[in-house]
């Protein structure tokens, strides 16, 4: 993936091969700046790659966003503050709707009750069944990630892509909410999650893949990546594994 900078082309990734069987939780770890958001969003048919091919459920990512195949949750929370999270939510369910996008951002429209229903029964899985009709804005910070995930669940995704979800909370709060993408998993969606934080993943998902400078470093178990001595040079500098 070859980016266009006004010093010359810059490549954000550089030959690599990923695969994620479906039901697997994988986590794509490595510094910032090397590539992890690059393609979480090459796979959400958010970019497209400038060579390689990209297969999601053995089609194209354009057709399985057309199939409503696969959910994304940003890096950054991308809700609508000025609505309550049950509403937020109900705008995940968008594509499944009797309603039409615009009526769910732009109308004050009664919703079907049976949406309404399953809207909550997500917010009650996801921990925030009791801030339904609370303002995304009030919320807290982790309460605003979980919503995210709760938004990209209304969509009934087989694969769920997670852009570096606990980001700004503490260690308690990173562990409810990889306890929730555990859940997930264990309920049949298929996990990728993108991450620079190795202690947020180990002891939750089955398989690691390490990217440093574009480049796939390492790929395997989390205790077999914890201890690969490129890992943690790549993260911790030279010498780090003779300290």
């Amino acid at each position: 993936m070859t980016f266009s900078t006004p010093s010359g082309p810059l490549r954000a990734l550089d030959q690599v091969s990923l695969a994620v069987k479906s039901g697997e939780f994988v986590s794509l770890l490595g510094p910032s700046g090397c590539g992890k958001s690059t393609l979480l969003r090459l796979v959400a048919d958010i970019l497209a790659p400038t060579e390689g091919r990209i297969l999601v459920a053995g089609d194209s990512p354009e057709a399985a966003r057309r199939e409503r195949a696969f959910g994304f949750v940003f890096q950054d929370a991308t809700l609508l503050a000025w609505r309550t999270a049950l509403e937020n939510v109900l705008l995940g369910m968008h594509l499944h709707s009797r309603l039409g996008l615009r009526q769910v951002l732009f109308s004050r429209q009664v919703f079907p009750t049976d949406e309404v229903a399953r809207c909550r029964e997500i917010l009650e899985f996801t921990g925030l069944g009791s801030h339904a009709d609370h303002l995304a804005r009030n919320l807290p910070h982790g309460h605003q990630r979980v919503l995210g995930i709760a938004m990209a669940l209304a969509a009934r995704p087989r694969l769920l892509l997670l852009d570096e979800p606990v980001t700004g909370m503490n260690l308690e709060e990173s562990g409810r909410v990889m306890a929730l993408v555990e859940t997930i998993r264990d309920r049949g969606t298929t996990i990728l999650l993108v991450e620079h934080n190795m202690k947020a993943v180990m002891g939750t998902c089955e398989r690691i893949v390490v990217l440093n400078f574009g480049q796939k470093l390492a790929e395997g178990t989390p205790a077999d990546v914890s201890t690969n001595a490129q890992v943690i040079e790549a993260y911790l500098g030279a010498g780090a594994g003779r300290a």
